[in-house]
């Protein structure tokens, strides 16, 4: 009985917590690709009218915004994939944790020969 509840562990909680946040991360990383799809996508043509406009307003602040922000969250989500690999104490086992959905599985797997990097799944 007490193997089922190996994933309760209070040494595995700053594992949980990384996770959590990587999956968190991976969210927020989703919403930023839509929103930067979004701007980058021309609106509706507008009727041509000639007017000046300021120098200030000619630059795209916020497709540039979009795209720095989606750089930072890729760069965020794979320095906490590094530090989930860390923690994890075996390779190519599935590791039990509590995700708050039950026991959910955490593993690094060796990837096919010619790579030599580990690929992170997780099972909710």
């Amino acid at each position: 009985m007490a193997s089922n509840l190996d994933y309760l562990a209070p040494e595995l909680k700053p594992l949980e917590d990384k996770v959590t946040a990587y999956l968190q991360l991976e969210k927020d990383l989703a919403q930023a690709e839509i929103q930067a799809t979004t701007l980058a996508q021309p609106a509706e043509p507008a009727p041509v009218v000639f007017e000046q406009r300021s120098a200030a307003g000619s630059y795209p602040q916020q497709t540039a915004e979009a795209a720095n922000r989606l750089q930072n969250l890729r760069d965020e989500l794979t320095h906490l994939r590094q530090e989930i690999l860390q923690l994890l104490p075996v390779r190519d086992e599935w590791i039990k944790l509590n995700l708050g959905y039950g026991p959910s599985r955490v593993g690094a797997f060796q990837l096919p020969a010619p790579a030599t990097d580990f690929e992170l799944r997780i099972v909710i």
